[in-house]
């Protein structure tokens, strides 16, 4: 336990002096004191020149989204890797993020704004509901909770959405393509402090369900049988984490754009850090998932500064080298 603490300690000290590079470093470099100054003025409400309300209403926000993201996708890659007890399980494999990216891409290239500011967010995150509506009734249909028709089940999913992405793409106006190629490789361009609350919510929603089914999560490690005889409604439990994992996969998705491979690699990352049992393991996830990807959304900006790259590109980038160095691991051990 006393090592535990000691590592989330450094964890969280490591985490906030990145936010306050995120907040320093971008286009224009800006002084620490001139952002502190921003924030204690944005909190106080007070009188703030253009410098300020760069750090204030961008960069801080932005920073803080990248944190509370990468928390919540960390933690929902374990609650899926658990729950079909597959190591490369994330939101891609189960069309979640395929079904948002649709309903984005839907807006952009067809209706426009209608709704102003929200229509964006809100068109992706009914795009995620209805695709994991669609691997629930799939299942359902088969009278099978199993992980392989589960999993089955969001490949055929992912697919079809992405067939309807690239046909929205194609079939529409070209002047959006750049847009549309932005938001699916991932950004945090629509960090606001308007949003900040939704995306909290999902974080909150994913964290606090697996934080109170935890013991229920390790005894899915044991095995489906093991943990019935336990008295535990494993199907049940499978539906509702992948529900629970679902809904806050599509209000990150809504917000961020597709951001891959974070799902994937912070449980391994966590695990070789505080082990399997989800007690430690969800905790620790949340704090490597926002470290990763607050590193990432630094790197986006840094990298062909002053142009900026989706921050999907650098966390792919990362993902190929880890999951290359798992595979020699594991033929190692095998």
């Amino acid at each position: 336990m006393r090592r535990l603490n000691l590592t989330m300690l450094l964890a969280a000290i490591i985490l906030i002096a990145l936010l306050a590079l995120s907040t320093i470093y971008g286009a224009t470099q800006i002084p620490l004191a001139d952002a502190l100054d921003a924030v204690f003025l944005g909190l106080s409400q007070g009188e703030m020149s253009p410098v300020h309300r760069i750090v204030y209403d961008l960069r801080l926000p932005r920073a803080l989204f990248a944190a509370v993201i990468g928390a919540g996708l960390g933690v929902v890659g374990v609650v899926l890797q658990t729950a079909t007890r597959n190591d490369l399980a994330d939101p891609f494999l189960f069309g979640l993020s395929s079904g948002a990216a649709a309903g984005a891409v839907f807006v952009i290239t067809v209706t426009g704004d209608i709704l102003g500011f929200w229509t964006l967010p809100l068109a992706a995150f009914c795009g995620g509901l209805v695709a994991s509506g669609i691997v629930l009734a799939l299942v359902h249909g088969l009278r099978s909770g199993t992980p392989e028709k589960l999993i089955l089940a969001g490949l055929a999913v992912s697919f079809l959405f992405s067939a309807i992405t690239n046909y929205l793409i194609f079939s529409g106006d070209n002047r959006a393509a750049h847009t549309v190629i932005f938001w699916m490789l991932g950004g945090l361009g629509l960090a606001r402090w308007e949003t900040f609350p939704l995306v909290s919510a999902g974080l909150i929603l994913i964290l606090g369900f697996a934080l109170y089914r935890n013991r229920w999560l390790d005894a899915l490690l044991t095995g489906d049988l093991t943990a019935s005889t336990l008295g535990i409604p494993v199907r049940g439990l499978r539906f509702r984490l992948f529900f629970v994992a679902a809904l806050a996969s599509a209000v990150f998705v809504s917000v961020a754009g597709v951001i891959g491979f974070v799902g994937l690699m912070v449980p391994h990352i966590a695990r070789g850090i505080v082990g399997p049992l989800h007690r430690h393991l969800i905790p620790a996830s949340a704090m490597c998932g926002a470290i990763l990807l607050t590193t990432s959304d630094i790197l986006s900006r840094l990298l062909l500064a002053p142009q900026e790259l989706p921050v999907g590109i650098v966390t792919t980038s990362i993902g190929a080298v880890f999951v290359f160095i798992l595979l020699f691991k594991t033929a190692r051990a095998s």
